[in-house]
């Protein structure tokens, strides 16, 4: 079977809530379009994630923040980081002036 799409079909012009969307998922591997208008990490709460995480920034702006480390990744549009199972992180800030879009790769190590 041939699947096919468009990243950009179907993002919200609503600015109340973060939107996922799975655009493929096999046995270990999840791809998803995330649109955040602004959203955050809630406070004190981080990512522990028990597969792998590769993100791409398609559009906007993004602070990642990831364990250890004293100041948040400022990401824009083309920046990617691979993220290792269990590694914590959360994300401090997205833009407020227009849509964040990510792509998110979640994929078993091996």
């Amino acid at each position: 079977m041939i699947r096919s799409g468009n990243l950009y079909a179907g993002i919200s012009a609503a600015r109340n809530g973060e939107e996922f969307k799975t655009l493929l998922e096999t046995a270990g591997l999840k791809i998803e379009r995330v649109v955040s208008f602004g959203q955050a990490s809630p406070p004190g709460f981080w990512y522990d994630q028990d597969q792998s995480e590769w993100v791409l920034l398609v559009a906007g702006h993004a602070g990642l923040l990831i364990e250890g480390e004293t100041e948040a990744r400022l990401l824009r549009a083309g920046d990617h980081v691979e993220i290792p199972a269990h590694v914590r992180h959360r994300v401090e800030w997205t833009d407020t002036a227009v849509q964040t879009i990510w792509l998110a790769v979640h994929f078993a190590d091996e």
